[in-house]
């Protein structure tokens, strides 16, 4: 990606945070502003994460740790999309409403969830891709392998936000405060949870690489 491509992609979240904060400010759909925001952060981390990129031993893997704190929030908009029953989309005739100002809410929903979810697994793979290259084991098996891994572990952190209600940013403030209920919460519902969030992700981004690799030249493609 481009330095110009990373530049309209900052813009355009300055001025969707800011319409979204106008519009959506008001309970129930307040919720998407700081979530879109936190959403965002990891974004924005990897576009200073690539293959050799920070030269830094130490920044390169403190870069990582933060963004792997951060990087859950990115799909866990996926999880918002249930607020769209606070629309009451159907009418008394259990038919969808043709109501303006829900489907206004549902697009700014859809919106806010699908780009900073594929931007976040865009954001993934170049991840991957130079944690991959620092370990210098570049085999395409082990780029995936490792993807699945942090996709795992990200639907564990979706689980922690979404059940516990422990946010990225308490577990680096207080986290001593939540040692008993992490240590508490695997239970045969927690872990279908997460390994059905597992799929989701996984079926998201391999369905992006598709795309992107029929879109290359056959030699590029092949070698990915």
């Amino acid at each position: 990606m481009t330095q110009l491509n990373k530049w309209a992609i900052r813009t355009a979240f300055v001025v969707w945070f800011a319409f979204i904060y106008l519009y959506l400010r008001k309970p129930p759909f307040n919720f998407l502003v700081l979530n879109t925001f936190l959403a965002y952060i990891p974004i924005e981390l990897s576009f200073h994460i690539d293959i050799g990129k920070p030269k830094n031993v130490l920044l390169f893997w403190l870069l990582i740790i933060i963004w792997l704190l951060f990087y859950p929030n990115t799909p866990y908009l996926l999880t918002d999309l249930f607020h769209l029953s606070l629309l009451n989309p159907y009418g008394t005739d259990g038919l969808l409403r043709l109501d303006d100002i829900m489907w206004l809410k549902f697009t700014l929903l859809l919106i806010s969830t699908l780009v900073s979810t594929l931007l976040g697994m865009w954001g993934l793979e170049r991840v991957a891709e130079a944690i991959s290259a620092r370990l210098h084991l570049n085999q395409s098996i082990f780029k995936h392998l490792l993807i699945i891994g942090l996709t795992f572990v990200t639907s564990v952190g979706i689980f922690i936000g979404r059940f516990l209600r422990i946010h990225t940013i308490y577990l680096i403030l207080t986290p001593e405060l939540f040692i008993r209920p992490l240590l508490n919460m695997w239970s045969h519902s927690a872990m279908v949870f997460i390994l059905l969030l597992t799929i989701v992700q996984l079926v998201f981004f391999y369905t992006l690489k598709l795309v992107a690799t029929s879109r290359r030249p056959k030699s590029q493609s092949d070698s990915n």
